[in-house]
């Protein structure tokens, strides 16, 4: 027996190994089909959150219980023999000598429970705690998807901050280039120099800075795809202009939360308990049938009792005030919620239309002026005609307003998303065919 048993732990521990495996190949080929979009992101997210998993399998318990709870209690059969004598005297009778003919006293029973004024009552709570759960599953689906969208957003923010700060770094490199130029023919001192080395040398700590930040972001996003060893190193697919071109446009309500469609039913399974609760004064019944052989007097009889308890002493009543307690507290959750969501939404609804403006106004308006200044000043610093002071304020400038026009972007795209998930419309993006 302990060799089996050895060799099924074996067996078992095979499969998981095998498991984890393939989990693990899944994830490098998915990894090392080469950059990831937002709509493959989501999609790795739903089959591989454990978060989410976790959910499905609460929702998968609570339909195991609505089965288990429509099943009808199973009767109980008994077999007794009594009245054997133990002092040596035969319990033989005219009959004969066989077992069925000694005076033995027989008795079958088959009984059977039978609940009265709570079969139906739990039916609804446990249906009503389905319905919990499966909300439940697809918030958590909800916030899922809200979740990878804004760290995929942050994680492409900080890539073109990176971007932004290395070709700032690059340009006043060149200028420091042009600046040792006319240091060595006099036109500038050693300090002007030192002052644009120093500025690209901040610049370039600056994008140490933000790649650091990208890559905490893709470390977050890779948690929740599920990948085993987080690293950070997955590759984004998508710019960042494309990404807010797939955040979606979301006005009206898509119907109610599951987060509230979980807390009214979690409302209704509380109320079904205090029924329940209640209804425990009614007694249930057990009903018996009993077929007894005791020859020679009584061959054959046969009977049916009826058994209940008495509710006299415990009146259920400290389980009742419990479930009271407990529908208190569900209605409170209930109206918690529903603040809560209408908050979202108006907090949501602010801050998308404020990005959202914000990035308008970056790209329609800062973004080209100060792109233009630049040229304009940089010009006119090589040939002399702005100062050291000019140049490297123009530059600041310029570099302060296209980082502030990638986080707008990325504010607005975020604000979007949040916004859609407020409103229940967040959806996963459509996967594109491959293309061979």
């Amino acid at each position: 027996m302990g060799c089996y048993i050895d060799k099924m732990r074996r067996k078992f521990f095979a499969c998981l190994f095998i498991v984890s495996l393939a989990r693990h190949a899944l994830f490098a080929d998915s990894l090392s089909a080469g950059p990831l979009t937002l709509a493959q992101v989501q999609q790795l997210a739903l089959r591989n959150n454990a978060d989410l998993r976790i959910a499905q399998s609460q929702a998968d318990a609570a339909l195991a219980q609505l089965r288990a709870v429509r099943e009808f209690p199973n009767p109980v059969a008994g077999y007794s023999v009594g009245k054997i004598n133990s002092d040596g005297r035969s319990n033989a009778t005219n009959d004969g000598h066989g077992f069925w003919n000694r005076s033995y006293d027989s008795v079958f029973s088959l009984s059977q429970f039978i609940e009265l004024g709570k079969r139906r009552v739990r039916r609804a709570s446990v249906e009503a705690g389905v319905q919990s759960a499966e909300a439940m599953r697809d918030d958590a689906r909800r916030l899922l998807l809200q979740s990878v969208d804004q760290l995929y957003l942050s994680a492409v923010e900080a890539s073109e901050e990176v971007r932004v700060l290395t070709e700032s770094a690059a340009s006043l490199r060149r200028e420091a280039g042009i600046a040792a130029t006319r240091f060595h023919a006099g036109d500038i001192a050693a300090s002007d120099q030192a002052q644009i080395e120093i500025a690209a040398a901040q610049w370039e700590l600056s994008a140490m800075t933000a790649r650091a930040n990208a890559r905490g972001a893709i470390v977050a996003l890779e948690k929740l795809l599920g990948l085993p060893e987080p690293r950070g190193e997955t590759i984004l697919a998508d710019p960042l202009d494309r990404t807010l071109a797939l955040s979606p446009d979301a006005e009206t309500s898509a119907g109610l939360r599951p987060d509230l469609v979980a807390a009214e039913a979690g409302l209704k399974k509380s109320e079904a308990d205090l029924t329940l609760q209640r209804h425990g004064l009614i007694p249930d019944l057990t009903v018996s049938l009993q077929y007894e052989h005791q020859p020679p007097d009584q061959p054959n009889t046969v009977g049916l009792a009826f058994t209940f308890p008495l509710p006299l002493w415990n009146r259920n009543t400290g389980n009742i005030l419990a479930a009271r307690a407990a529908r208190n507290e569900a209605a409170a959750q209930l109206d918690r919620i529903r603040t809560q969501a209408s908050a979202d939404i108006t907090a949501a609804r602010i801050a998308f239309d404020e990005a959202r403006t914000r990035a308008g106004t970056c790209q329609d308006n800062l973004l080209p002026k100060s792109a233009a200044i630049v040229r304009s000043v940089r010009y006119a610093y090589e040939k002399g005609g702005a100062a050291l002071v000019e140049l490297l304020a123009a530059e600041r400038n310029d570099n302060d307003i296209r980082l502030a026009s990638a986080r707008a972007q990325a504010d607005a795209a975020s604000a979007a998303f949040a916004l859609a998930a407020a409103l229940n419309r967040i959806e996963p993006l459509a996967l594109k065919p491959s293309v061979h």
